[in-house]
């Protein structure tokens, strides 16, 4: 957008913590945790961007490691923050990884949701309507488990009367919260339809007489996918990984790409039904998801086939992680019978190694998710002092 129109992009926490400033296009990832409403009441209209899940999943774990947030160990005052006394295992950083992912399976299509039908408020998990203090509720606990936030907890059972995010009818958005397009990343990265998905979101800002009129000329919109995308002639993204990177290739165990798949499913099924099977930016959608739909579905299958061979570092879910601990206390207990006649009381020992193993390993996943809580709210609070020092300054 800012090469098709020559005016700059700003980042959503940018206008929180820097504030206001004449940057047109706001890249924002709210209501995600990720993200925050920081442009006040500055933006006209929404483009709504659909990553392939299964790529946002690992790019997401990858920025929290390039971030060290929250698995730099070496990090002194991030190990005096979780309170480790000893280093953690890399196993414990893994389990930790794969159950959140599974969560943010959810929060994937909770954030599709929450833009197509212009803020409606929904639960992350089981995609009820909410009320406005359960919808706050999540949005100032997102790093619980899905147990911890689990509907039945914050909902009585009433029937809740739809209910839409404030910002989105207080005309903090001036034409409203629902998209008036849907573009996908995936596309406009791709060599054979990249020119195309351009296209699409110079189309996009046309109709807007100020967008339209500084729009560079159709005949370049080719040249300006190609500098960016194709030679890498724009800022850093996580697809333009300076010369001799190699991006680390993870694979999806078969529960983690189910739950991938049944989340697609269940938004494909939902817009492209009436009333949404009308609306252009609802089929788009659809086209999509089912698009990353057979992309996962033919992974599934190399899975089940033992075509793709999982390794450690993969993304193996809770099942694997649980069958994984139960596969080393049988070897374990093999080795042990080799050496030694085992009697009753070794028998119990056994009971307890694995217990032990299994409570551990909760304990660290929820160490983990604690201390994420902890740096979102640290980080919203930075900004709720920035602003009052800011207003402060104005008012001095």
């Amino acid at each position: 957008m800012e090469a098709l129109a020559g005016w700059p992009a700003k980042d959503e926490w940018d206008f929180a913590y820097l504030g206001m400033s004449n940057h047109p296009f706001i890249k924002a990832n709210y209501p995600h945790h990720v993200g925050f409403w920081g442009w006040g009441s500055a933006a006209d209209q929404v483009v709504l961007s659909v990553p392939y899940i299964r790529r946002s999943m690992a790019e997401y774990h990858d920025i929290l490691v390039d971030l060290g947030y929250p698995t730099e160990w070496a990090d002194p005052a991030v190990r005096q923050e979780m309170l480790y006394n000893q280093h953690p295992e890399i196993e414990a950083m893994y389990e930790w990884r794969d159950s959140r992912v599974l969560d943010e399976c959810r929060w994937y299509g909770w954030f599709i949701d929450y833009w197509m039908e212009g803020g409606l408020l929904r639960d992350v998990f089981t995609h009820e309507l909410v009320s406005e203090d359960h919808w706050k509720a999540i949005m100032l606990r997102p790093f619980l488990s899905r147990e911890r936030l689990s509907y039945d907890k914050w909902s009585d059972g009433t029937i809740v009367e739809p209910t839409y995010d404030p910002h989105c009818v207080g005309n903090d958005i001036r034409n409203g919260c629902e998209p008036l397009e849907v573009i996908s990343a995936d596309r406009l990265m791709d060599f054979t339809r990249g020119r195309a998905e351009t296209a699409k979101i110079a189309n996009a800002l046309l109709p807007d007489s100020r967008m339209g009129n500084d729009a560079i000329d159709q005949k370049a919109w080719g040249c300006i996918w190609e500098e960016l995308l194709k030679n890498k002639n724009g800022p850093k993204t996580a697809h333009g990984k300076p010369a001799g990177y190699v991006d680390k290739e993870f694979n999806f165990s078969e529960e983690m790409l189910t739950e991938m798949l049944q989340e697609l499913n269940r938004l494909t099924n939902k817009y492209s039904q009436h009333p949404w099977d009308t609306k252009p930016t609802a089929n788009r959608l659809v086209e999509l998801l089912m698009e990353h739909t057979l992309l996962l579905q033919m992974e599934l299958d190399e899975i089940k086939s033992g075509a793709r061979v999982l390794k450690y570092e993969d993304f193996l879910g809770p099942k694997m992680w649980q069958a994984k601990r139960e596969r080393r206390e049988i070897l374990r207990m093999n080795q042990w019978e080799e050496d030694m006649d085992v009697d009753a009381e070794l028998g119990g020992e056994y009971g307890a190694n694995s217990a032990n193993e299994i409570r551990e390993a909760e304990e660290h996943c929820n160490r983990f998710s604690d201390f994420g809580q902890h740096l979102f709210v640290k980080k919203r609070r930075g900004i709720r002092i920035k602003r009052a020092r800011r207003k402060a300054e104005r008012n001095a």
